[in-house]
């Protein structure tokens, strides 16, 4: 659903306010039929090598420029087809930009040779080249509302802390150049990136560690005598709470322990830091730090708590709560039975039941 979603808004957008749906061949701005197999993988396969910006744009420009290239050399129709794919399927590896609709670029050209004789080589620009942007553009707004990566991260690229440490599911034995050699000795360097690797090889020695420790699940190891706020607990309670007891997280609860959601130590933090930001800027530091304690007491718990976090239940096993808490995006999970809170795993609960088991 959210790739179909996707390439709907994508292409739509597209057509609706760039690209003409028909042929015009005046200005150029018209959708070309690669452009739904170029949303396939923007949308449906974002991580992939071969949907990354530069491989999705170059390619299918590069690959453009060859079939009119060819176009105007070559009259025999099969051997103009043939010629415009191969050169092209060369050309963007070449260029390390290999995308699969590329050669669908380049045969719409050779196909259309009356036409691409009249456009020329504005043919790469509009439609392909201005038309695989868009897509592009509309893919990463599209990835970032609804949860995704893309473009994709590289290996080298800052954790979620900002810090050079790889993740800890990356911490592996093997180097990027390891990665890299596995990958083209299974010849598998255009469908799987470096980091999807090394994410597919972390996830399964998390899973293999967990399987030592499958015995103990969340139950047993969960905090029960719980410190809970209500949704319209002021935020400036809830710091108190943080002081006062040194946690990480704080439950948000309603009438008989019914969960809402969960307030962790960065949504203080970064509530803190933008309400004093815009005050600060907008009043002078005196009236700003006023002001700012006044709006804090009018803040509640239900305006910053996490709604869409992982959660638990008592039977959940530590091979399920492990690769949730790895990625250190959270530092608790809920335990929930039938709506209500009954107690919460803590990333500290987690290291020492992981402890616990390594001793047996």
């Amino acid at each position: 659903m959210r790739a179909g979603i996707g390439a709907f808004i994508g292409l739509a957008l597209a057509g609706a306010f760039i690209l003409a749906p028909t042929i015009d061949l005046t200005l150029g701005l018209f959708l070309v039929a690669p452009f739904g197999a170029t949303s396939v993988l923007l949308f449906a396969l974002p991580n992939s090598p071969l949907a990354q910006p530069w491989s999705a744009i170059v390619g299918n420009i590069v690959a453009a420029l060859v079939s009119v290239s060819v176009c105007l050399i070559v009259q025999d129709p099969v051997l103009r087809i043939a010629l415009a794919v191969g050169l092209a399927i060369t050309a963007i590896i070449l260029c390390r930009a290999l995308h699969p609709p590329a050669g669908a670029v380049a045969m719409t050209a050779a196909m259309s040779p009356d036409a691409v004789r009249e456009l020329g080589f504005l043919f790469a620009i509009v439609p392909i080249g201005l038309g695989t942007v868009v897509l592009v553009l509309i893919a990463i707004a599209y990835g970032r509302l609804t949860g995704r990566h893309y473009p994709f991260r590289q290996f080298d690229a800052p954790n979620i802390h900002g810090t050079q440490d790889p993740v800890p599911m990356e911490r592996l034995g093997l180097s990027e150049a390891d990665l890299t050699n596995i990958l083209d000795r299974y010849k598998q360097s255009f469908n799987l990136g470096v980091e999807d690797l090394a994410r597919l090889i972390g996830a399964a020695e998390m899973q293999a560690a967990a399987h030592r420790s499958e015995p103990t699940t969340a139950g047993a190891i969960m905090s029960r005598n719980l410190v809970t706020v209500k949704l319209d607990t002021p935020v400036t309670e809830v710091a108190d709470l943080f002081r006062r007891h040194r946690f990480t997280a704080v439950p948000v609860v309603g009438e008989a322990d019914r969960f809402y959601g969960i307030i962790f130590q960065i949504h203080l933090i970064d509530r803190a830091r933008d309400d004093g930001l815009r005050l600060n800027r907008s009043f002078g530091k005196a009236m700003g730090r006023l002001l700012d304690r006044q709006r804090a007491i009018t803040v509640q718990a239900a305006d910053i708590m996490s709604v869409g976090g992982p959660r638990a239940t008592s039977g959940t096993p530590l091979s399920a709560l492990l690769p949730q808490m790895a990625d250190g995006a959270i530092d608790a999970v809920p335990v929930l039975d039938r709506g209500r809170i009954v107690g919460i795993v803590t990333r500290t609960d987690l290291i020492s039941a992981l402890a616990r088991e390594s001793l047996k």
